[in-house]
């Protein structure tokens, strides 16, 4: 990475770093709240409250899912449609726009996905857990960087960006695995349907419809025919992203130019009806030198990080831990979810990137040294969220999904605390990346 990031570039994703950090708080509280309530007296209340019948009302048509089922198909494609702004910004104008820039985060990420799902293979291959290779392949983003806030100036903030990028470049192989892999029966009629409103989407972007709101309300139909053809409804979200604009109606110089134009005729105003006018004009100039990606992503993040996802937490983390336990001690889900995590997280996340330095076709952010990135592939093992969701998606209710929960849990807190530790006795690098 350079030594000096354009601001421009950084600011986006420092901003999301903040948010996940704070985010990381209400999310650990909700687990655990969950995890007590499913293992109190009052567990039986806990399990009923997912099973709850929510019925939507469309003319003569009836839309009806669980509470559970509306979180998880519903509220999550709001989750993964902020990944896809995220995965859309980075690509296109963020950290990872530029090759060699990008190569570091995505093979750390490749190595972080690659090795988990092998050894979660090797104790599973041709068994009734076979389909979870997908669980231990998750990070946990708010998580990780919660841990790195907690070790304060000793984490180089280029380390919390480089994370951040990782986590980026998962979730993108997570969406690609859940549409491939983790898909049900498909109805052709709904899909073809989803996928006419997403190209009228994109032919609409192109025609420089801006307005986020619009995009919105299309996506809104869009989720329901994927979530009636078969592939999960939260690709839905990560493709709607892909068709909201990156360009701006006024670029920098012509909005400086008409943003003084309105002030000056502002200043001029003679009475309160001219002032509002040119308070009006000037709102319609932001919206249009503002990037209609970043407008979205403004807009969704405190609610995603904030409420959703702990929502989410709070109607999946729940698991009876006595019997769990029992079963993940001597299930090969549970030991190939864990070591999946704890073990292979840092091998990939460390071996993919020597070998990308090594062959020079990428290098280390300045101030970090091997020990920060072997610490990064130890926090990159905290699943949980995503996790969770590719359990849910692979196992469905019942013990195999109780077993998962309970490994992804303990995998979470290891590997949490494992990557502490060594970012904690990690040294700050000297050297600059050029050097290395």
């Amino acid at each position: 990475m350079p030594q000096r990031p354009p601001h421009r570039l950084i600011r986006p994703i420092v901003e999301f770093i903040r948010l996940e950090i704070s985010g990381g708080v209400l999310l650990l509280a909700a687990a655990v709240l969950a995890l007590a309530w499913a293992n109190s007296p009052a567990a039986d209340a806990y399990f009923a409250l997912w099973k709850l019948p929510i019925r939507i009302q469309f003319g003569e048509g009836t839309f009806e899912k669980s509470l559970h089922h509306l979180i998880n198909d519903g509220l999550m494609a709001l989750f993964f449609f902020l990944v896809g702004l995220e995965i859309k910004r980075e690509f296109a104008i963020g950290e990872l726009s530029e090759t060699k820039q990008a190569m570091l985060p995505i093979m750390a990420a490749l190595g972080g996905m690659i090795v988990p799902a092998l050894i979660y293979a090797v104790f599973n291959v041709g068994g009734p857990g076979s389909k979870g290779w997908g669980i231990p392949m998750a990070t946990d983003i708010a998580f990780a960087l919660g841990i790195m806030a907690l070790l304060g100036p000793r984490v180089p903030m280029t380390l919390k960006v480089f994370l951040a990028a990782l986590a980026i470049v998962d979730d993108m192989g997570a969406v690609v695995i859940i549409a491939l892999f983790y898909t049900a029966k498909l109805s052709v009629p709904h899909l073809v349907g989803g996928l006419g409103l997403l190209l009228m989407l994109l032919a609409l972007s192109k025609a420089g419809v801006r307005r986020v709101s619009v995009y919105g309300f299309v996506g809104f139909f869009v989720w329901f025919l994927f979530l009636k053809s078969g592939v999960h409804a939260t690709v839905a979200g990560v493709l709607l992203a892909l068709t909201v604009p990156l360009t701006v109606v006024l670029p920098k110089e012509k909005f400086a130019a008409r943003a003084q134009e309105i002030l000056e005729a502002y200043n001029a105003a003679d009475d309160k009806e001219e002032e509002a006018a040119a308070i009006t004009e000037l709102d319609q100039a932001i919206e249009k030198a503002q990037i209609p990606v970043e407008q979205a992503e403004n807009a969704l993040h405190p609610w995603v990080t904030f409420a959703i996802v702990p929502i989410f937490a709070f109607a999946n983390a729940g698991v009876a831990l006595g019997e769990g336990m029992k079963l993940a001690a001597t299930s090969a889900i549970g030991w190939g979810i864990f070591l999946g995590l704890v073990l292979g997280k840092p091998i990939g996340v460390f071996g993919f990137s020597w070998v990308a330095v090594k062959l020079k076709i990428a290098k280390l952010p300045t101030g970090v040294g091997w020990g920060h990135i072997f610490g990064v592939g130890c926090l990159a093992g905290v699943g949980f969220t995503m996790a969770l969701f590719v359990g849910e998606l692979a196992f469905g209710p019942g013990t195999n999904l109780d077993i998962a929960k309970t490994a992804i849990l303990f995998a979470s807190l290891v590997a949490g605390v494992l990557g502490a530790l060594v970012l904690s006795r990690s040294k700050k690098h000297k050297r600059t990346a050029s050097r290395l």
